[in-house]
C-alpha cells in the first residue's frame, strides 16, 4: 500500500471553491478505486495550502485509477470545474510508504 499526498497551492480567495472540489473527489475517489483519506484546506496559518491524500495498492493500480477517474462523468466534470474557475494555482504529488506501521494501539480504561 501507498499513499499519494497531493500538496495543491490555491488561491487564498477561493478557499470555498476549492472545498467544493474537494467534497467532489470525495465521492469519485472511492468510486473509482482509491480509499481515501480526506482533502484538507487552509485554516490557520497559510491560506494558500491544502492537501488530497489517499492510499492505494501500487503505482499501477494508481495508473488504471486514474485511467477511471479520468472516464468518470464526476470525475471528468471536477477536473473541467478546476480548469474554469482557476483556484488551483500549482498542484505536486508524492508516495509515500507507511513505515511505522504497525502502531501501537491506545488502550483507553
Amino acid at each position: 500500500m501507498i499513499t499519494c499526498f497531493i500538496r495543491y497551492q490555491i488561491d487564498p480567495f477561493k478557499k470555498e471553491v476549492f472545498a467544493e472540489y474537494a467534497r467532489n473527489w470525495g465521492q469519485a475517489i472511492p468510486k473509482n478505486g482509491a480509499d481515501l483519506i480526506g482533502y484538507f484546506g487552509p485554516h490557520e496559518g497559510s491560506a494558500t495550502t491544502a492537501y488530497g491524500v489517499y492510499n492505494i495498492e501500487s503505482l499501477a493500480a494508481y495508473e488504471a485509477y486514474r485511467a477511471r477517474l479520468a472516464a468518470d462523468p464526476l470525475g471528468r466534470d471536477n477536473y473541467e470545474f478546476a480548469r474554469r474557475e482557476g483556484f488551483i494555482v500549482k498542484e505536486d504529488r508524492i508516495f509515500l510508504k507507511n513505515v511505522s506501521a504497525p502502531h501501537a494501539k491506545l488502550v483507553l480504561p
